[in-house]
C-alpha cells in the first residue's frame, strides 16, 4: 500500500486541539488524541504545528517511548521538495518583538518537559 502524501496545505489544516496533525523528519504524525497526554502540554505541540517540528521535538530530547508512539500516529510522508517556512512578518520590528517574545518563552519549553521527565523517573523509581 502506497503512503499517502502530504501537503503544505494539508497539514496547514491540522493546526487545532480539535485536529493536530505534526510534521517530524519528513513524516507527518496526527497527535490530536495524544495532546491531552503530552508532559509538556498542548501550547508546546500546538506552537510548531504548520511547520516542521524537527528541531524542536529533537532539542528536547523525546525519550525511546516517546519515538515509540509515533508509528500509530502516522498519516503519511510530507511531499517531497514541499519548504516550510514560517509566515513572513511584515516589519523588522514585528520580527524582533516575536523574536524576544520566543527567547523568553523558549526555556520554559524545553525545562518543563524535562523537568516532568524527571519527576517521572523519579515516581518509577521511589515506588
Amino acid at each position: 500500500m502506497a503512503t499517502k502524501i502530504i501537503t503544505l496545505e494539508e497539514l496547514r489544516e491540522h493546526t487545532t486541539k480539535d485536529s493536530l496533525w505534526v510534521l517530524l523528519h519528513g513524516k507527518v504524525y496526527d497527535v490530536t488524541k495524544f495532546i491531552d497526554e503530552h508532559p509538556g502540554g498542548d501550547e508546546v505541540i500546538l506552537s510548531e504545528s504548520g511547520k516542521d517540528a524537527t528541531e524542536a521535538f529533537e532539542d528536547v530530547g523525546h525519550s525511546d517511548e516517546a519515538r515509540g508512539h509515533l508509528p500509530g500516529m502516522h498519516v503519511g510522508d510530507f511531499e517531497k521538495g514541499a519548504s516550510v517556512k514560517a509566515k513572513a512578518y511584515q516589519s523588522t520590528a514585528s520580527a524582533a518583538a516575536v523574536e524576544n517574545a520566543v527567547e523568553q518563552t523558549s526555556n520554559a519549553f524545553y525545562f518543563v518537559p524535562l523537568a516532568v521527565l524527571v519527576a517521572y523517573f523519579a515516581w518509577r523509581f521511589y515506588s
